[in-house]
């Protein structure tokens, strides 16, 4: 594989490196894009989002545009804003954090938005939001103690990762469920072929040594 078609991936997020690989993308390199990811004063959950992911796409540009071997690598960001209405949740580090996201999402619908941004090898900033609805079950006291206490919340969006516990309190979710683990597969996927990052082409390897 050329250069060009190295793929940097601008998240230290393990679950979006897993993703990507579920989609057969193996990023040549990861590239942590610490960015503030405080909410501007009003600023919708849509617009943090995309801003975000952005930010992390042009500060690992920056940083990358010299380094060689990935000066015309495709460059991937990603951030994801979970939000009841126009009220966006923390990613929480607290107890109380989310214990009280775990309260306000019981029994509710809430969204979850997630901003990709794809810098190509030219220099573009190619952009996607997508949204996805979840609704919780009402949660007993015994549900949110034990959950709270399984610590799984940590460093999560909203409080809580669909993909493990929580996942038993979906009662219902319209739309892309990888968008709410945290990289929307379908979109990321259409994106980097549609700009020519040939994403099949490491599915026809794993074929071969199968």
């Amino acid at each position: 594989m050329s250069v060009f078609q190295k793929l940097v991936l601008a998240s230290g997020s393990p679950r979006r490196i897993e993703l990507l690989q579920q989609a057969g993308a193996e990023p040549d390199r990861v590239f942590p894009a610490d960015v503030d990811e405080t909410p501007a004063r009003a600023e919708h959950p849509r617009s943090l989002a995309k801003r975000l992911s952005k930010t992390k796409a042009e500060k690992a540009l920056a940083a990358l545009s010299e380094e060689e071997g990935f000066e015309g690598a495709f460059i991937l960001a990603a951030d994801t804003v979970v939000a009841v209405g126009r009220r966006i949740l923390p990613k929480t580090e607290l107890l109380d954090e989310a214990s009280n996201c775990l309260r306000l999402l019981s029994g509710r619908t809430h969204r979850v938005y997630t901003g990709i941004c794809l810098v190509t090898p030219s220099g573009k900033l190619r952009q996607r939001l997508v949204e996805t609805k979840v609704r919780f079950k009402r949660l007993s006291r015994e549900e949110l103690e034990s959950y709270l206490a399984s610590g799984e919340w940590r460093g999560k969006a909203g409080g809580y990762a669909i993909q493990g516990l929580a996942g038993t309190f979906v009662v219902k979710l319209v739309g892309s469920y990888s968008n709410v683990v945290g990289l929307p597969l379908y979109e990321t996927v259409s994106l980097l072929s549609g700009e020519g990052y040939k994403v099949h082409f490491g599915w026809l390897s794993a074929a071969r040594t199968a």
